[in-house]
């Protein structure tokens, strides 16, 4: 009866007009920005922060909220449309999102994604109302070793995700690593690998790299066909809505991506991000319908799994930080300031001392799923009608953006040189076969790889050993090394090289 009787307190604070005005900000805001490749939530929310310092504590957390899950519904309209992942979390939706819209079934490839989002999202916000205590529990027993283990099975799993060969898999997370060593060490302060470069002290930016490797370097293969041969997806768009046979394919992949991405959420490192990752991965082992395309050439459950997966990990990555007050991510953290900026102490007192920002938060994020169903669904159409524009308009605006998005986020001219730099060498990727995915995760993961490596060495002092005498880092690393063994077994992998069919 408490849980009925919160949610009608988090109904009564959340759907009071002003709360619904600001939460439909928020949905717009986070969609558009989510659409628009390279500006991100991040920057998005880091430039409106001081702005809601006059809004009230609710009405700035539900619309700061709805901005970050809003920009993951919007993320995914870029990458299946051009091949650009508006969202670290949506560049497995690339890969076969982008395939169904050059094949004239963007429609279905964006209703899918809709679909599962929405879904997703409201599964997530019901967990974070019923399981945010034990939940919560389970994430806090991970320490610095679980972490590192878990990001290991996270690069085995992009190994095993990526298509082709698997010595370019492995050799394209190697190479995302060491570009994520680029910067300045955290533990000393010294910049390594900048070349000394002032701007490279500060790192990479994910932005650059996945903006270059998946946006520009798309243009330029592209514009290195004949203009006859050129690719013009808007061609052959017969419907905008999935069949009766893929919704019958899509179901199931987004009960499963929607359950994992709701458990890898509450993990701190990005389990939104790891959730899309292990989703495209664990659908690759679901034996699929007959006649059912192969993966990476425009298989619906490729999109419905991972969109599914990355809007639960979005909704139930705020369990963490409403109980325990620990930000899994760089938007909760984000959020972690909001709350100070409004005097809220994050942490587990927050649903005692103040239950109407709580549950109102809580309320706030399945209205706002609703929202974006009701926004997004109807702009499919015109979604569609944008890849209806000549390649030769269409391709300056995607550079233009691409360009605008890169500066906003540092203002900084050094970085729209880096895209170009990276456009080269996503070029160079596709014209060797090398699947761009796996160094994005690697780039990603490798600075928490090893700032979790060093910690957990530093609180162990030196003990190589605490990564397996510790029960859940221990069942990880197993758990990686029956994947690598299963991958590298004759029949796994005569029948992975059956699935990949390389272009």
């Amino acid at each position: 009866m408490d849980l009925f009787h919160n949610l009608a307190l988090g109904f009564a604070t959340a759907a009071t007009p002003p709360n619904l005005l600001y939460g439909f900000m928020g949905c717009l805001l986070g969609t558009l920005i989510g659409v628009l490749p390279g500006i991100g939530p991040v920057a998005t929310i880091a430039m409106l922060l001081p702005a809601t310092y006059a809004l009230p504590p609710v009405s700035a957390l539900i619309m700061l909220s709805g901005i970050y899950y809003g920009a993951q519904y919007g993320g995914s309209t870029t990458a299946i449309l051009v091949n650009l992942p508006g969202e670290s979390s949506s560049v497995v939706t690339c890969i076969d999102g982008h395939q169904m819209a050059r094949q004239g079934r963007a429609g279905p490839a964006l209703a899918a994604a809709g679909i599962g989002s929405f879904f997703a999202g409201c599964v997530g916000t019901l967990m974070l109302a019923a399981f945010a205590a034990p939940l919560t529990a389970l994430a806090f027993r991970f320490g610095p070793a679980e972490y590192f283990s878990l990001m290991i099975l996270g690069l085995i799993g992009a190994v095993v995700l990526a298509s082709g060969s698997l010595v370019k898999a492995i050799a394209m997370i190697v190479l995302g690593l060491l570009l994520g060593l680029v910067g300045t060490d955290v533990n000393s302060g010294v910049a390594r690998y900048s070349f000394d470069i002032p701007e490279l002290t500060d790192g990479i930016g994910f932005v650059v790299v996945a903006m270059g490797v998946f946006g520009y370097g798309e243009i330029i293969s592209n514009l290195a066909r004949p203009a006859a041969e050129r690719e013009v997806l808007g061609a052959g768009l017969s419907t905008l809505w999935p069949t009766r046979q893929d919704v019958r394919t899509m179901v199931p992949a987004i009960l499963r991506g929607t359950a994992l991405g709701a458990l890898l959420g509450v993990l701190p490192g990005g389990g939104a991000l790891l959730a899309s990752f292990a989703s495209y991965a664990l659908e690759k082992r679901v034996r699929g319908r007959p006649g059912e395309l192969p993966f990476g050439r425009g298989n619906i459950r490729g999109v419905a799994a991972p969109e599914s997966a990355n809007n639960a990990g979005a909704q139930t990555s705020f369990i963490p930080l409403l109980t325990l007050g620990i930000p899994p991510n760089a938007v909760m953290a984000l959020m972690v300031g909001a709350m100070t900026l409004h005097n809220i102490q994050p942490g587990p007192q927050v649903m005692a001392s103040n239950p109407e920002l709580f549950w109102g938060l809580v309320v706030s994020m399945w209205l706002g799923n609703l929202m974006l169903l009701v926004l997004n669904l109807p702009l499919i159409g015109l979604w569609v009608r944008l890849l209806r524009v000549p390649y030769r308009y269409l391709f300056p605006a995607i550079v233009l953006f691409c360009a605008i998005g890169v500066y906003a986020t540092n203002n900084n001219t050094f970085d729209v040189w880096m895209v170009a730099l990276f456009g080269v060498v996503g070029y160079v990727f596709s014209q060797l076969g090398c699947e761009p995915a796996p160094l994005l995760l690697g780039f990603i993961l490798g600075p928490m790889m090893e700032e979790n490596l060093r910690r957990a060495l530093l609180l162990s002092r030196g003990d190589w050993t605490v990564l397996v005498t510790r029960p859940i880092s221990a069942g990880l690393l197993v758990a990686a090394g029956i994947l690598v063994l299963m991958v590298a077994l004759p029949t796994i992998k005569a029948r992975r090289q059956e699935a990949f069919v390389e272009d």
